[in-house]
C-alpha cells in the first residue's frame, strides 16, 4: 500500500476481492507477481492467500542489503534545479516534488520494481503462452470483458502489441453486476505476443511514465502526448520499428484504491490529485525506509571529529601544544553576546551582533550608495582578536567554539576536571543562562548600516561556520557529565530554534543556494546540527543536496570558479576544499561517501584536490592580494594522500601531521587540533 495514494490494507483487500470474485478466464492461466513486499507480515499474509487459493506466483523479494547499496540519481537533475538554488525555488510545489522524485530515481526502481517486475512477467509469460498480460495488481477482468478481449484480438492475429484500456471504479462490487461496461478511458494495460521484442524501458520509475514510455515507443496517440518533458525528466524516447503496429481491444477494470477523491474518471483535478499523492507516497515509503535501514547507523552521541580520543594515545608535541592551549582557555572567558560594547540594530544585547567586514563608508558621499565593497580588506573592529573587534560579537563567538572544544579535547586526552568544568561554563554563558543568552539566530551578522533595514546580510551566517566542531565539545562534556541532562535539553532546545531560523528565513535560504564557499559552509552547519539532534532525514537530504552542490562548485578539471573570481583566490580555494573535507568526515562519520562522488565530468572533491596539490612548494600563479598560509596546502595534502593517495607527479616537501602547527587562524577553516581524531 503506497498511503496516501491507497487506503491503507487496500492492496491486500484488493487481492481478496480478485481471489473471490474475478471468474476463471478462458484458455488464460493466472499468475502473481508478489513484488518487493518491504513489511514482512504483509508479504507474508499475500503469500498464503495465494497459495491457499492454489495461484502460483513469482516472489521478488526485498532484500534490505541490496537496497543499502543504492543511491541518488544526482545527475538526473540539472545542477541549476537542485533544492539549494534560486531555479528550484521559482517552481511550483508540484514541480519541486517531480525533482526530487528524480533524485529517488535509483531507490524508486528497486524499492517499487514497476517495470522490473513487469519484465519479469513478460519473461516469465513468454515461455508459457502465446500472450502475455504483465498487467498491474489491481487490474480485474469479467467474463465479458474477457470474451471482448480475445474477439477484438482475434480480428488481426498478425499484431504483436494490444492495448486494453482501464475504467476506474470507487465500488469494486459493482463489478459483479450482469453485463457492467464502465467507460474505459485511463491509461491502457498492455499485452505482448510472446514472440514480441519490446519490454518495458526499466530505467522509467513509478510515478512518472513507466508505461507510457512504451506507448511512446509505440506511437500510441493518448493525453500523454500533450505532458511535457521537463528537465529532469528522462528523454522522450524514439520511435521504434514496431511503432504504429498495435491494437486495441476490450477492457479492464482498476479497483479502488481507497481515495475516492482520487479516482472521478475524466477529472484534470483529480488526475493531478493522483499524481500528488503517488509523490508523496513513493517518497514516504523510501524515507521510512532509508530511516530503518541507514537512519540506524546515525548515533548523534558519538564524537564526529574525535570520537575515540582517549589520553596517553597523543603525539607529544600535540601533547603539549594541546596543554598549553588549554591552560590558556582556562584563563579566559566565559563569553556572552551582552559583553559587546555597542548596540546591535535591534536594540538587544542578546543579538549577536557584527558589521559586514568587507564594505567601507563611501568617501564621496552618493545617495543610496553609503558603502562601497572592497574585497579582502577588512573594515577595523571586524578583524579577529583586535582591540575594537570587542565592539561586536565575531571574535567572542571563536573564542567561545575553539576553547571549548580546546578544553573538552584537553580534558578527555589528560582526565583533567578543570578543563571540562571551565567548558561547560562557557556552554552555560553563551546558550543556557537567560540573563546572557544568545538568540538563536544570526539577523544582524554582516549588517551594513542603512541597508535592508539595518538587517544582516545573508553571508553573515558563514560566521557561525565552525559550530561542526563545537558540537563535538559538547557531545565530549556531556559523555563526561559535566553538562547535565536539563542542560542538555535546554542546550537541544536552542539548537533546534537556531536550526528552525536557518531552515526557514529568507537570510538563510538566500545563503543556502549560495555557490560558492557559503554554500559549502551552509551545509555543514545544517549538517552538523542534524547530526547532533539525530534528525536522520534532513542530514541525508542536506547531504544529498551537497552533491548536487559539488557539480556547481567544481569545474571538471576541478577548479573552483567562484573561488577563482575574489582577490585572494589561494585562501578562497583552500577555504571552500576544507569545507568539504569536513562536511565528507561527517558524511562518512554517518555513513554516507562525499569522498567517492563524481559528477558525469568527474567534477568532485578528488579532482578538486587534484587541481590545487600541484602548487605545494610553489609560488601561487593566480590573484592573493594579501599574505597566505602556505601550511594550509599541507592539511590538504595529507587528506588527499590519506583518502585517494597523492595523484601522479604530486610529492612536495610536506612534514608529517603532528610536525604542522595545530591551530591556525580561524578565518582559515581548520578545526583546532586538526590532527586528532
Amino acid at each position: 500500500d503506497l498511503v496516501p495514494r491507497h487506503r491503507k490494507g487496500q492492496a491486500r483487500n484488493n487481492l481478496a476481492f480478485i481471489l473471490e470474485n474475478e471468474p476463471e478466464l478462458p484458455a488464460c492461466e493466472k499468475r502473481f507477481v508478489v513484488n518487493r513486499i518491504v513489511d514482512p507480515a504483509e508479504e507474508q499474509a499475500i503469500i498464503t492467500m495465494l497459495e491457499q487459493a492454489g495461484y502460483a506466483y513469482l516472489h521478488i523479494s526485498f532484500e534490505p542489503d541490496e537496497y543499502r547499496e543504492i543511491g541518488w540519481d544526482i545527475d538526473g537533475v540539472p545542477a541549476q534545479y537542485a533544492p539549494c538554488t534560486e531555479l528550484y525555488r521559482e517552481l511550483n510545489e508540484d514541480r519541486q516534488g517531480r525533482v526530487l522524485a528524480r533524485y529517488y530515481r535509483h531507490k524508486n526502481n528497486y524499492i517499487m520494481h514497476n517495470n522490473g517486475a513487469r519484465n519479469a512477467a513478460l519473461r516469465d509469460g513468454r515461455g508459457r503462452a502465446d500472450w502475455v498480460l504483465p498487467w498491474d495488481g489491481n487490474c480485474f477482468v469479467t467474463a465479458s470483458a474477457w470474451e471482448e478481449l480475445r474477439a477484438g484480438m482475434a480480428e488481426a492475429p498478425d499484431l504483436a502489441y494490444w492495448l486494453v484500456p482501464m475504467a476506474r471504479v470507487t465500488d469494486n462490487r459493482a463489478l459483479l453486476a450482469d453485463n457492467v461496461r464502465p467507460p474505459a478511458e485511463e491509461e491502457p494495460q498492455a499485452v505482448f505476443r510472446a514472440d514480441a521484442e519490446l519490454e518495458f524501458d526499466s530505467a522509467y520509475f513509478y510515478g512518472r511514465r513507466p508505461k507510457v514510455e512504451l506507448f511512446w515507443r509505440l506511437g500510441v496517440p493518448g493525453q500523454w502526448d500533450d505532458w511535457p518533458i521537463e528537465p529532469w525528466d528522462l528523454p522522450c524516447p524514439d520511435y521504434c520499428e514496431q511503432a504504429g503496429h498495435y491494437g486495441e481491444a476490450g477492457w479492464v477494470a482498476r479497483l479502488f484504491s481507497g481515495s475516492g477523491e482520487l479516482e472521478r474518471e475524466g477529472d484534470r483535478e483529480a488526475l493531478i490529485g493522483r499524481g500528488r499523492a503517488r509523490v508523496e507516497a513513493i517518497t514516504g515509503l523510501i524515507d521510512r525506509m532509508d530511516c530503518c535501514l541507514h537512519g540506524s547507523k546515525l548515533d548523534p552521541s558519538r564524537p564526529v571529529y574525535v570520537a575515540g580520543i582517549e589520553g596517553g594515545t597523543l603525539d607529544s608535541r600535540l601533547e603539549r601544544a594541546l596543554r598549553e592551549a588549554a591552560e590558556q582557555a582556562l584563563a579566559r572567558g566565559p563569553y556572552s553576546v551582552v559583553d559587546k560594547t555597542t548596540l546591535p540594530p535591534s536594540g538587544n544585547r542578546h543579538d549577536y551582533w557584527h558589521p559586514a567586514p568587507y564594505f567601507w563608508p563611501n568617501p564621496i558621499p552618493i545617495p543610496g550608495l553609503p558603502y562601497v565593497r572592497r574585497d579582502g580588506q577588512r573594515v577595523p573592529g571586524t578583524r579577529m582578536y583586535e582591540p575594537e573587534s570587542e565592539k561586536y560579537d565575531r571574535t567572542r563567538l571563536q573564542r567561545l567554539f575553539d576553547d571549548t572544544f580546546v578544553l573538552a579535547l584537553a580534558q578527555r586526552s589528560f582526565g583533567d576536571e578543570q578543563y571540562g568544568e571551565h567548558a561547560a561554563r562557557l556552554v552555560r554563558r553563551w546558550f543556557l543562562d537567560p540573563d546572557t543568552a544568545m538568540n538563536p539566530h544570526l539577523e544582524y551578522a554582516q549588517v551594513r548600516w542603512g541597508h535592508n533595514g539595518n538587517r544582516g546580510a545573508s553571508s553573515g551566517i558563514i560566521e557561525m561556520k565552525d559550530l561542526y566542531y563545537f558540537l563535538d565539545a559538547v557531545r565530549l562534556l556531556e559523555a563526561g557529565e559535566f553538562l547535565s541532562r536539563s542542560e542538555m535539553d535546554s542546550f537541544r532546545a536552542w539548537l533546534r530554534d537556531y536550526l528552525a531560523w536557518l531552515q526557514e528565513s529568507e537570510q538563510a535560504n538566500t545563503e543556502r543556494m549560495a555557490s560558492n564557499n557559503h554554500g559549502t559552509y551552509y551545509d555543514l552547519q545544517i549538517a552538523s546540527i542534524a547530526a547532533f539532534l539525530g534528525e536522520y532525514l534532513l542530514l541525508r537530504d542536506t547531504l544529498r543536496d551537497s552533491r548536487s552542490r559539488i557539480l556547481r562548485q567544481f569545474a571538471p578539471d576541478g577548479r573552483q570558479p567562484e573561488e577563482m573570481e575574489r582577490t585572494t583566490t589561494a585562501h578562497y580555494c583552500c577555504f571552500n576544499l576544507q569545507g568539504w573535507i569536513h562536511l565528507a568526515q561527517l558524511a562518512e562519520a554517518c555513513g554516507e561517501d562525499l569522498w567517492s562522488f563524481e559528477g558525469p565530468e568527474r567534477q568532485g572533491i578528488r579532482r578538486a584536490m587534484e587541481w590545487l596539490l600541484p602548487h605545494v612548494g610553489r609560488e601561487w600563479p593566480y590573484r592573493q592580494i594579501d599574505e597566505f598560509d602556505h601550511e594550509r596546502f599541507h592539511l590538504i595534502w595529507h587528506a588527499c594522500r590519506e583518502r585517494y593517495g597523492l595523484p601522479e607527479g604530486v610529492t612536495g616537501d610536506v612534514p608529517e601531521k603532528a610536525a604542522i602547527k595545530p591551530l591556525f587562524f580561524p578565518h582559515d577553516g581548520v578545526r583546532p587540533f586538526w590532527q586528532i581524531g
